[in-house]
């Protein structure tokens, strides 16, 4: 897809959120199901159905998809689409690798040290990129990739969760 055909795909879309801004919100959903042996959640992504578990370092066998990984995955997901859609849009050829990795204690989730927090301490996101930019234009790149990448900013600013 080029930037011609990009802009005349979401022109439509812009121009209705600007008109009627309710539009543009969009429920996003995802579901599980925690039935059959195991300590297992089975999670339907649309394209194949997902079985995660524990990770080995909680216990769990190795061979099932560890949420944590599950998390790290969306977010290399979203920043690669978010990079290619501005880079389309700035015409920068691009191409690379995005990758992520985070740092967990299981001392926190296995509940053997209460001062252990639950969840990531870090993540790091990555990208090995080949380009045509300039270190201006690679800069407005990236600064645009951050400032719309959804999963990213999610993660580093928060958002109200509710359990029911």
């Amino acid at each position: 897809m080029n930037r011609d055909e990009l802009r005349a795909v979401q022109q439509p879309l812009k121009e209705r959120y600007r008109e009627g801004p309710e539009s543009a919100v969009v429920t996003l959903r995802a579901e599980g199901s925690v039935e059959g042996e195991g300590i297992t959640c089975s999670v339907d992504t649309g394209r194949a159905l997902v079985e995660a578990g524990l990770h080995p370092a909680s216990g769990g066998p190795g061979t099932l998809a560890c949420s944590g990984d599950l998390l790290l995955q969306a977010l290399v997901a979203c920043a690669g689409v978010t990079l290619r859609s501005v880079a389309t849009s700035l015409e920068i050829a691009v191409s690379g690798s995005v990758r992520a990795e985070g740092d967990l204690d299981f001392r926190g989730t296995m509940a053997v040290d209460k001062e252990a927090p639950v969840g990531f301490r870090a993540i790091r996101l990555a990208f090995d990129l080949e380009h045509d930019a300039d270190e201006e234009r690679l800069a407005t790149l990236m600064r645009l990739t951050e400032r719309y990448c959804v999963v990213y900013q999610t993660l580093t600013n928060g958002v109200p969760v509710e359990i029911t």
